[in-house]
């Protein structure tokens, strides 16, 4: 597929090539001395948490990934988080927030669906609902809405921005929506490119697999569908992952600044597409190595913007679901389960893996092929929603996060 290309540093600047969704704070939390801000940054093509964060620990890991097995002693060597597992070499600015109690990991964490469909998956991701197609609002939309609706939230100003040509369920409901569409001129959007995609998948894998080569990281930031295409060169290759690092950062560098504004937003989200690694996904020098590279310089440009707002700010890295745990055929990894979750900022009690590990024996894999997702993803954000911007319980467990109300939200994330 011919014709994709990359934003140039204008383009970015001038419309952040993000997803944002934005609110006044709440009342209580400025009684309270407190201006704190949310950023989630969805990473749609779903994640290989294995990959990103090894569990070097566990007795089966070496057996389970062989030469491609992140190793604290490995070429390159991965980072110690805490003796069990540890980061993928490639994110060293994660790794340094990590340990000044900045960030943390949540591992075999996943939202409530188990099939391994994109679309549905993000339909659940974003919509917060159980099942997919269960309502056209998303989760961030309703959280406003229940903050505006409560009297804690200044109206003034109050909205919500989604940026493509296609408003992202996450910011979709009663809020008011002003959306934005990047003057990109592509020959098909993310979501066109990926529906196709998942098409193939089940009538033409051989054909899929082609495509995927072609368009291995198209529709790099949310709405947008740039890509820097296959090739056997080493230096374009290198050329396009510099590209990519750059919309990254730009992109990310871009929310962080509305944030950062004292009259600007509070809560906000942003997509970076290309994390589907069926082919030669490569976790230690390759496809996903270069994409976490760019992730951390992402969250390192967050950090930046913010400026001192970053004390007050949480950032939450979040996909539809994770990858398989056994390397597949063509050297990369299929649609999985259990995945990992970054979060970042100043305001968080960091510094931990957050996991009940599920083990790596074929019998504790879910259907024998994915790493088992023990903590419900819906629980961290509502732990976030709830201490951090004061969404109430019983909002989270109706409205916000529905038929959730026997899933507690995640407490003591916040320093």
């Amino acid at each position: 597929m011919a014709g994709f290309h990359l934003p140039t540093r204008r383009d970015v600047l001038r419309g952040s090539g993000a997803l944002f969704a934005w609110t006044q704070m709440p009342r209580l939390a400025r009684a309270e001395g407190r201006d704190p801000r949310l950023l989630v940054i969805v990473l749609r093509g779903a994640l290989d948490g294995l990959g990103a964060v090894a569990p070097v620990g566990d007795p089966d890991w070496v057996g389970l990934r062989g030469d491609r097995a992140l190793l604290l002693d490995g070429k390159p060597p991965a980072l110690s988080l805490d003796g069990f597992f540890a980061l993928n070499p490639a994110m060293p600015n994660l790794h340094r927030l990590y340990q000044a109690k900045q960030a943390a990991v949540v591992h075999a964490t996943c939202t409530p669906y188990r099939e391994r469909s994109h679309f549905d998956g993000q339909d659940v991701l974003e919509s917060g609902m159980v099942k997919p197609g269960a309502t056209d609002t998303g989760w961030l939309n309703r959280a406003l809405g229940e903050m505006q609706s409560d009297g804690r939230v200044n109206l003034n100003g109050s909205r919500v921005l989604g940026v493509g040509a296609v408003t992202p369920l996450v910011v979709r409901g009663k809020a008011p929506v002003m959306s934005w569409a990047p003057q990109l001129l592509l020959p098909a959007s993310a979501d066109t490119q990926m529906r196709l995609l998942d098409l193939y998948r089940h009538t033409d894998p051989k054909l899929a697999a082609a495509m995927e080569g072609r368009i291995n990281l198209a529709a790099i930031g949310g709405t947008a569908a740039p890509s820097a295409p296959m090739t056997d060169d080493p230096a374009a290759a290198l050329l396009g992952f510099a590209r990519v690092r750059t919309f990254f950062a730009d992109t990310a560098g871009a929310a962080a600044r509305f944030l950062a504004r004292a009259d600007g937003p509070r809560v906000g989200a942003l997509g970076f597409v290309g994390w589907d690694t069926h082919v030669n996904e490569g976790a230690g020098s390759g496809q996903l190595a270069n994409l976490l590279g760019a992730l951390d310089g992402a969250i390192a440009a967050i950090e930046t913007g913010m400026g001192p707002a970053w004390g007050e700010t949480v950032v939450a890295v979040v996909t539809e679901f994770g990858r398989t745990a056994h390397i597949n055929g063509t050297n990369g990894t299929d649609h999985g389960t259990g995945t990992v979750a970054f979060l970042a900022g100043g305001a968080l009690n960091g510094g931990r893996v957050i996991a009940d590990w599920p083990g790596l024996k074929l019998a504790q894999l879910y259907e024998q092929r994915d790493l088992r997702a023990t903590t419900d993803l819906r629980a961290v954000l509502k732990g976030l929603l709830r201490d951090h911007l004061r969404v109430d319980d019983q909002a989270l467990a109706a409205r916000v996060f529905p038929d959730s109300g026997d899933l507690a939200p995640m407490a003591g994330l916040l320093a």
